[in-house]
């Protein structure tokens, strides 16, 4: 039987809109889970990306082309069983173009991490919450949330306490620069996240990420090799490191955190991201013995509160909740894909 979803109108009627397409192997798999255990579990792995990337002590160009070229053999199984499932074409070009951000993003935090620690650097990549509305506003004619303008300042600001900018560091070797790089890899992680939804459904999702990592890989190529950045032959313990870091962040704990959030309120779904940039905070402190400074504890806090306001703004939206638990399309404002994305 064909599931069928009820679409309200302007005028408060109900139309029947067309069948949605077959569910891909991420629903096939994560289907009778509860969600919340599955978010929680995919946030945790992601978490664990940034401390892999540390442990490994490769370069971000390096870590991001091993963490690709190793992903993409397990996303093409997926791909495939994607395909012969739900018979929907995947568009190629926009995945592709999204890549190039993810890959941007995937090597300048590379380069963070050491010099502002694995906790840290994915605390400051939340500043996704302040462009992706902005470059919806300008692309796409989407005007932000009203609190936006309240949010906005207040994240800018828990970002620089967070970075080291004031005070002393002792989670990494640069605190500015590396400040400079994570803010950077926000932007282009920004530009992922805006373009691969408007190129993904809920039928073409691994087909998408798996184009956007092809993307990503290439970028990792043409940064690296011109500045002597990228190691085509690193050792084995470090292609270990970086098996893990492609089998934990790019392929289960994306795969759990995709079969999970279009099963949950955005409220929800929001407040369950947060557990990304916490984890990191918490996995540094007791792997890597990271003691980031009092500062840099107050800026991670505003962070997360800002973080949070922002996700309790986006659910909102009567619409959008009726059909969350329908369709993993029911959150499509790019304002509600920054909040309830999967960061890694």
């Amino acid at each position: 039987m064909s599931l069928i979803v009820s679409d309200p109108t302007i005028e408060g009627m109900t139309t029947e809109s067309a069948p949605l397409p077959t569910a891909g192997p991420i629903a096939a798999l994560t289907g009778r889970a509860d969600p919340r255990l599955l978010a929680a579990a995919g946030c945790l792995c992601i978490a664990l990306t940034s401390v892999l990337i540390k442990v490994s002590g490769a370069s971000g160009a390096t870590s991001a082309f091993w963490r690709c070229a190793l992903a993409l053999p397990l996303l093409a199984v997926l791909a495939f069983s994607e395909a012969r499932r739900t018979r929907v074409r995947a568009k190629i070009l926009l995945p592709l173009l999204a890549g190039l951000g993810l890959g941007l993003d995937f090597v300048l935090w590379g380069e963070a991490i050491p010099r502002v620690g694995a906790g840290v650097a994915t605390m400051l990549l939340s500043v996704q919450v302040v462009i992706v509305p902005l470059l919806a506003f300008v692309f796409l004619k989407e005007r932000p949330d009203p609190r936006f303008k309240f949010v906005a300042p207040t994240l800018i600001g828990g970002i620089v306490l967070a970075g080291g900018v004031f005070g002393s560091s002792t989670t990494g070797s640069n605190p500015v620069l590396g400040l400079v790089f994570a803010l950077a890899a926000g932007a282009g992680y920004s530009g992922y996240l805006l373009l691969l939804r408007l190129s993904s459904s809920p039928a073409t999702q691994v087909r998408s990420l798996s184009l956007a990592t092809v993307s990503a890989g290439f970028v990792s190529v043409v940064l690296g090799l011109p500045f002597g950045r990228l190691d085509l032959a690193p050792s084995l313990p470090s292609l270990g490191w970086f098996a893990a870091l492609a089998i934990v962040g790019q392929v289960v704990g994306w795969l759990l955190i995709a079969g999970a959030l279009p099963r949950l309120a955005a409220s929800t779904g929001a407040t369950m991201m947060l557990l990304q940039p916490v984890g990191a905070v918490a996995f540094g402190f007791l792997l890597l013995s990271e003691r980031p400074g009092a500062l840099q504890l107050v800026g991670c806090v505003i962070v997360l509160a800002a973080v949070c306001f922002a996700g309790r703004g986006a659910a909102k939206k009567p619409a959008v909740q009726s059909s969350a638990r329908l369709s993993p399309t029911a959150s499509s404002s790019p304002r509600a894909m920054s909040l309830n994305s999967s960061r890694r």
